[in-house]
């Protein structure tokens, strides 16, 4: 069954979980309904699709459920503080606050879009090809790699503490 195959790689499951969401608790729960979708979908997976061995073909679908769970609990997030903050003014952001995000890895991470982050945990933490990653994200190889050349670069800025980049600095238009 599908529990008893998965079971060699919850440590890794989790770890991304928890890397995706910041905190335990909500990673424990990406990571219970990955498994309860998995055990629900089971009859749709298809090891010969997989990559290399049945054990990383089946590590790379539990991954792709993951994310998509994940992306789908950000996107009702997103509609539920929508609708909660629909008239009340937003404040403005406080730069001094995300000072402190440059002072370990898992803040730097943190301070990613989540593009950036999900690509850069797959390949770097995960240790899956560009191709798995690929599969995982549903995108093309290419975009994957840029994405992931551009993270890099990006943390290596958060973690060296550059000006401008902590903050989100964007790009200024010139007439």
């Amino acid at each position: 069954m599908i529990l008893d195959e998965a079971l060699p790689h919850l440590p890794r499951l989790r770890r991304y979980a928890h890397l995706l969401t910041g905190d335990g608790a909500s990673a424990d729960d990406l990571l219970q309904d990955t498994l309860e979708r998995a055990a629900a979908k089971w009859a749709l997976w298809q090891p010969e699709r997989g990559h290399g061995t049945r054990a990383e073909a089946l590590r790379a679908w539990l991954l792709t459920l993951m994310h998509r769970l994940f992306l789908n609990q950000l996107r009702d997030l997103r509609q539920h503080l929508y609708e909660e903050y629909q008239d009340e003014a937003s404040p403005a952001p406080d730069p001094q606050a995300q000072l402190h995000l440059r002072l370990d890895l898992e803040r730097a991470l943190a301070a990613l879009p989540a593009i950036s982050r999900e690509v850069l945990l797959l390949v770097c933490v995960e240790e899956l090809s560009y191709e798995a990653a690929a599969e995982v994200l549903d995108l093309p190889v290419g975009t994957v790699m840029s994405r992931l050349s551009r993270a890099r670069e990006r943390l290596r800025a958060l973690m060296q503490g550059e000006a401008g980049v902590a903050a989100g600095a964007r790009l200024r238009v010139v007439k």
